[in-house]
């Protein structure tokens, strides 16, 4: 069987990230003996758990056409607010859990708010509220960190049959959204706004309404992202999630989510969380000094724009290639 090159191509662009997961997991493996190690995938999982979590979230806004740069603040917002109201209440961590994702909603249907009904630009909207979500919590602290109560890093450091509770959360949350995404009305929705809003308009769908709760459950994963990551630290300062929104981002579109909307999937995303996690994880293994690592980061989501670009122009080609103009000859 003779494959073309075109079909080639076309395969590497589809399925970039788990050859180049593979890649990397091969090379580092190569380097270091105990990296491949159960202990060692079991902790790329685990720190990279978080950023998963927020990336499925992303996933659904930018299915959407639509970005939210204002993620890393309601990773930093939410559990603060939780913390807050545990400290003054005494409810318990997995009390506290539910509190931060009604925080992270509510952020978010304040994004959707702007967004939707104002309809203001997302990239604007959600940036002033990058700075304002944060600000508010530094506010809320007088910049003085939190210290959470030693009840919390217990609930963090659970385990249930013997696997880690980040763990648990991530595998949770993308069965969710898989599920939502795959097999729901409304999944099927949010990727018909995606590809042609006009056309999801015209067939009768409630647009905006699809694109607000795609911001809302954009900012609830990060919410919950949030609490799942402090409660492995135990203290929250003002710099708490700074900057996560470019590696969130980066994760969803390394993992196939287009930046144009309407393609991609959780899993995908969650895949490209756990190979950013894995190669700042190799870096660590073999010495490559601190500060390169922030370089390689960027790298990786330059490639992952780049890899978005060009799938998008192969799809638009073979569109061209399918859709043939009317004759009017005929």
């Amino acid at each position: 069987m003779n494959l073309s090159k075109d079909s080639i191509s076309n395969f590497i662009l589809k399925n970039a990230t788990y050859l180049i997961f593979a890649a990397v997991l091969l090379y580092f493996g190569l380097q270091s003996a105990h990296f491949l190690s159960v202990e060692s995938l079991g902790n790329i999982v685990k720190q990279g758990a978080f950023v998963g979590i927020a990336a499925i979230g992303m996933t659904f806004v930018l299915l959407i056409a639509g970005i939210d740069l204002s993620v890393g603040s309601v990773i930093y917002l939410a559990p603060l607010v939780a913390g807050l109201v545990m400290q003054n209440t005494g409810i318990p961590p997995v009390l506290g859990l539910f509190v931060a994702l009604a925080m992270g909603l509510l952020l978010g249907a304040l994004n959707a708010l702007l967004i939707v009904k104002l309809r203001i630009i997302p990239f604007i909207v959600t940036l002033a509220t990058l700075f304002f979500f944060r600000g508010f919590g530094v506010w809320l602290t007088d910049s003085v960190p939190f210290d959470f109560e030693p009840s919390f890093l217990a609930f963090g450091s659970a385990s249930v049959l013997a696997i880690p509770l980040p763990i648990w959360a991530l595998a949770f949350v993308t069965a969710v959204a898989h599920f939502i995404l795959a097999y729901t009305g409304f999944g099927r929705q949010i990727y018909a706004v995606g590809n042609n809003p006009e056309g999801a308009r015209k067939a009768g769908l409630s647009v905006e309404w699809i694109q607000a709760r795609c911001y809302i459950i954009c900012s609830g994963c990060a919410a919950v992202a949030g609490y799942i990551w402090i409660a492995q630290i135990g203290r929250l300062d003002a710099g708490f999630g700074q900057g996560k929104e470019f590696d969130v981002i980066a994760a969803a579109v390394l993992g196939g989510v287009s930046l144009f909307g309407g393609s991609g999937a959780a899993i995908g995303a969650v895949i490209g969380a756990l190979l950013i996690q894995t190669v700042t994880t190799g870096l660590s293994f073999t010495g490559v000094n601190l500060y390169a690592q922030p370089i390689v980061q960027g790298i990786i989501i330059f490639f992952a724009v780049f890899v978005d670009g060009v799938r998008g122009k192969r799809v638009a080609a073979l569109l061209k290639r399918t859709i043939r103009p009317l004759n009017s000859t005929s």
